[in-house]
């Protein structure tokens, strides 16, 4: 019988395995930031323990650092503390820092990519549950608990389970206007944001072959959202391009040995899975969330539906979720005021997403009454956008270019949304609270946010699609 994917990577990286126990795994990389770290230096120090492969361990700040004046002190006390912890940290154990005014800095699930450190065939992880970007490039990828986070610190390796398996398919050509963010945004809400439970979830389909990297890396970073352990998808030309060059990509006779490998990386043809599920893309609208989960996403045109309509035993979280949003049954979003959009995040962040929003909003201007936040999920974002002319484009347009960070994705830094404000956003989660204490926010793509910020409305992108310019978004 043939093997899948991730089966191929997983047993390429077991060190030992018994029956009834856990594997333990091999981690070709660790990503740490200033959040979930500092516990595991601490209990390193308890234990008398230094890291044990500090060269594959990779560090950012991104969390907690603000997004204007970085050139200065951080102005939260917790924010500015956890940060310096990071430094020293470290420091003393001897790991690379990308902080503050280093030109790698960035969201750790942008800057390994762009930096040619996540690959083909390896595992990565990190204390940050959407690690599952970094399988777009067919690798094994998944986030940890600060306990697990010492573990790897300590040993290189991690006490893990190897979960089923599940192939999602997605055939067929999108409508204009729609992207990997409303197909992920789509899925959730057919499978529920419990529907990957206990799986690895292999994406597959002439639809998601036909993506960018930035747009596979956006499927797989939302796969924590249905549940899912991590997400990837089999590497190809396109990934090998994407992957040229970078950083710190191999070179010369290793470059041509790696890609060697990188082309025996995917799922055999009898390949068996646990679970295998299918969708057309021509069904797929541009997407929004009403509620305070990501599965509870509808098409924009649609309304939002009725409690009803729900589960009974659902009904009273329902409810209670529209409530929190001060949505009501069977309400459309199309028309709805927004007061705050924000276009960033490890979702939605790279230099295709500005290069998207600046193409569409090139020559027009913001409503009024919205406030738009765009911040570049890198230093090296930041500065491909600067030589581009993007950061003049977004300015004329009242859409200010921000430093790099993680920003509105989560209220653990300056930018936060105000209680009871409406945000269109692009980022990955639509919790209570999320973006600031009882702030509401609609998961969206880059293209919807644009088009929301500019109307001051939610709003469907495809209105605009008639208007020559833009024929080919």
């Amino acid at each position: 019988m043939g093997q899948t994917l991730f089966d191929k990577i997983w047993d390429a990286h077991v060190v030992s395995s018994a029956e009834g126990f856990p594997d333990i795994l091999y981690i070709d990389t660790h990503f740490i930031h200033e959040v979930t770290s500092p516990q595991a230096f601490d209990g390193l120090r308890t234990r008398g323990l230094p890291v044990f492969r500090p060269k594959q361990t990779v560090a950012t700040a991104d969390h907690n650092v603000p997004t204007w004046d970085q050139h200065l002190p951080i102005k939260e006390a917790l924010s500015r503390y956890q940060v310096d912890m990071l430094t020293k940290n470290c420091a003393e154990f001897g790991i690379e820092l990308y902080g503050l005014g280093h030109p790698f800095q960035g969201i750790v699930h942008v800057i390994g990519p762009e930096l040619g450190i996540t690959r083909p065939g390896g595992t990565y992880v990190c204390g940050d549950s959407h690690t599952s970007t970094h399988g777009a490039f067919g690798a094994i990828a998944f986030g940890i608990g600060t306990s697990q986070v010492e573990q790897v610190l300590a040993t290189q390796c991690l006490l893990q389970s190897r979960p089923k398996r599940m192939k999602i398919e997605v055939n067929g050509k999108l409508q204009k206007g729609v992207g990997a963010k409303d197909i992920i945004l789509y899925i959730i809400s057919k499978i529920s944001a419990a529907g990957g439970t206990g799986y690895a979830v292999e994406y597959a389909g002439d639809t998601i072959r036909s993506l960018s990297m930035e747009g596979r890396m956006t499927i797989c970073n939302m796969s924590i959202e249905m549940g899912a352990r991590c997400g990837l998808i089999a590497p190809d030309e396109t990934t090998i391009n994407y992957v040229k060059g970078r950083e710190f990509a191999p070179k010369g006779e290793d470059w041509d040995k790696a890609v060697a490998y990188w082309q025996t990386l995917y799922s055999d043809e009898d390949a068996q899975f646990d679970s295998v599920l299918s969708f057309d893309a021509a069904d797929i609208e541009p997407m929004i969330t009403y509620g305070t989960n990501p599965g509870m996403g509808i098409g924009v045109t649609q309304n939002v539906p009725a409690t009803a309509d729900i589960e009974k035993a659902e009904q009273p979280s329902y409810t209670k979720a529209l409530n929190y949003m001060g949505i009501h049954d069977a309400e459309p979003l199309l028309g709805k005021p927004v007061d705050y959009v924000f276009i960033g995040s490890c979702t939605n962040s790279r230099i295709e997403d500005l290069r998207q929003v600046a193409e569409f909003v090139k020559g027009k201007h913001k409503a009024d009454n919205v406030t738009v936040w765009v911040v570049p999920g890198s230093k090296q974002v930041q500065e491909q956008a600067i030589r581009e002319g993007l950061d003049k484009v977004f300015e004329a347009a009242g859409f200010p270019l921000r430093e790099p960070g993680c920003s509105a994705c989560l209220g653990m830094n300056e930018d936060k949304i105000p209680a009871g404000k409406y945000c269109v956003s692009t980022s990955n989660r639509n919790f209570e609270g999320r973006q600031g204490p009882n702030s509401r926010t609609f998961l969206a793509s880059p293209l919807t946010a644009a088009a929301s910020a500019i109307t001051g409305v939610v709003t469907d992108i495809r209105e605009f699609l008639s208007e020559s310019e833009f024929a080919e978004l």
